[in-house]
């Protein structure tokens, strides 16, 4: 667990000794409205990042709290290692004395509110790691004044702000509520939309009681246009579950759907597109090579983690989870039929993956399942490589460090694999002339379903 020394701590606080105290809703209204309220943003990835350019596009100045001093070298030397947030507007907000990245959490001392953005993954059990956010709530109680407002924003199981959290944070002796707020928030992000973004999608926001949430909901109100208010932190939480177990639920069904229509002949995308024609009572949901990203893969097992804590076993929510797990092997059964009709096996093949994000367009391999599909690959005897447009290289992650660089794609290039696995679906991928000099390629994202020559070497997945 990260602390901080006495001596920062008593540095920091000396050089905010001054700063006034925010302890009711018409101080924190009155701050909020003159922009001199402080925000800190713990975590400065994929989450933490879009939401600093928010508060900062409303005014406010903004401290982004990173234990990677790497990351918070490049934010500070105006620089972005997000695709979707480009350097120029990190440059200019680092210019205009609007934004600074930290690695030192003294100086969360001098901030109002402080918004928790750090990652809530899965251990190998399935079970929800929670030592991110315990570190990081015992950071901000070394640091914790009167009056500031902690809000959760990671994903996770309802009952973590009020019973991991707010323990952590009134261990010092403040209290929630009487000397410092205590909220949770869900985050939405979903990298590489154009249509929606942090300042457009309506933001929940659930107070450990009724003065946090308030204040909460007014702190959100100054840089998002739509807020909506819940009951309580609990309440919240379990929105941003059932959110991404309904996608997780509905994409296993159509992943399964992929697998029947597979055995009796049917294009599941042919079907999809036909039920999707009925205006009431269907959303279309496309089937892949496996889930991918920070919510979808990881959320429902929260749920199903918490629900054993009251003796119930949450059977269709861990059965989707179980088949969209299994994608992958779907998919490497379905490259070793292909290449068994060209006579070939995995093993001593040569497989060239097209796409390592989870999604297209995107720069994003967390829980990307083209890394297990590599791995998968590699444990069978292929010899695999890729092309990421958006991922030059492979960075180390917590359980994997595939260690390798995205290859060039060449006319010659294609042609020298045994296969083309396509699994993320890149716009700026050219298909056709893909599957004009492959000799083979299977298709998990229906990328091929336009294309004019080649057409024959392409196999679905």
């Amino acid at each position: 667990m990260l602390t901080t020394s006495n001596k920062n701590n008593k540095k920091s606080r000396a050089n905010n000794s001054d700063r006034p105290l925010l302890l009711s809703h018409p101080q924190w209204q009155n701050a909020l409205d003159k922009r001199t309220a402080r925000v800190a943003i713990m975590g400065m990835g994929y989450v933490g990042l879009p939401l600093m350019r928010t508060f900062c596009s409303a005014g406010f100045n903004c401290l982004g709290f990173d234990v990677d001093t790497e990351k918070v070298k490049k934010l500070n030397d105006g620089k972005s290692y997000i695709k979707h947030i480009p350097s120029s507007l990190i440059s200019q907000v680092v210019a205009d004395g609007k934004f600074k990245a930290t690695d030192d959490p003294a100086e969360l001392y001098s901030c109002d509110a402080i918004l928790i953005c750090v990652p809530t993954p899965l251990t190998k059990t399935r079970d929800p790691d929670m030592s991110y956010v315990e570190g990081t709530a015992h950071l901000i109680a070394d640091n914790l004044r009167r009056g500031q407002l902690i809000v959760l924003e990671s994903t996770t199981y309802p009952g973590t702000t009020r019973e991991l959290v707010k323990p952590i944070l009134e261990a010092g002796g403040l209290k929630a509520e009487k000397d410092f707020f205590l909220a949770y928030s869900p985050e939405r992000e979903d990298p590489g939309r154009v249509d929606h973004s942090t300042e457009t999608i309506p933001k929940v926001v659930g107070g450990i009681g009724p003065k946090s949430g308030k204040i909460g909901a007014a702190l959100y109100r100054a840089a998002v246009t739509n807020v909506v208010p819940v009951k309580s932190c609990e309440v919240a939480e379990a929105a941003k579950i059932l959110e991404n177990v309904y996608r997780s639920v509905n994409i296993a069904l159509v992943n399964e759907m992929k697998m029947l229509m597979d055995r009796m002949d049917i294009d599941v995308w042919d079907v999809i597109q036909a039920a999707a024609t009925k205006p009431f009572g269907f959303q279309a949901f496309y089937p892949g090579p496996g889930l991918g990203g920070h919510c979808i893969p990881i959320d429902p097992f929260y749920l199903t983690w918490r629900a054993r804590q009251y003796d119930m076993s949450t059977r269709f929510i861990e059965l989707a989870g179980e088949i969209n797990t299994a994608m992958p092997e779907y998919v490497i059964a379905k490259v070793a039929d292909a290449l068994n009709l060209k006579k070939k096996a995995i093993n001593g093949s040569k497989i060239l993956m097209l796409g390592l994000a989870y999604k297209k367009d995107v720069d994003d391999i967390r829980e990307s399942p083209s890394i297990d599909l590599i791995e998968k690959l590699k444990e069978r005897g292929a010899k695999v490589d890729y092309n990421d447009p958006f991922v030059p290289r492979t960075p180390k992650q917590r359980e994997h460090n595939l260690n390798m660089r995205s290859k060039k794609l060449t006319a010659g290039m294609l042609a020298s694999y045994d296969c083309v696995l396509i699994a993320t679906n890149h716009s700026e991928y050219d298909y056709d002339w893909i599957t004009k000099h492959a000799k083979l390629v299977v298709d998990t994202r229906n990328a091929c379903a336009k294309v004019k020559v080649g057409k024959k070497k392409v196999v679905k997945a």
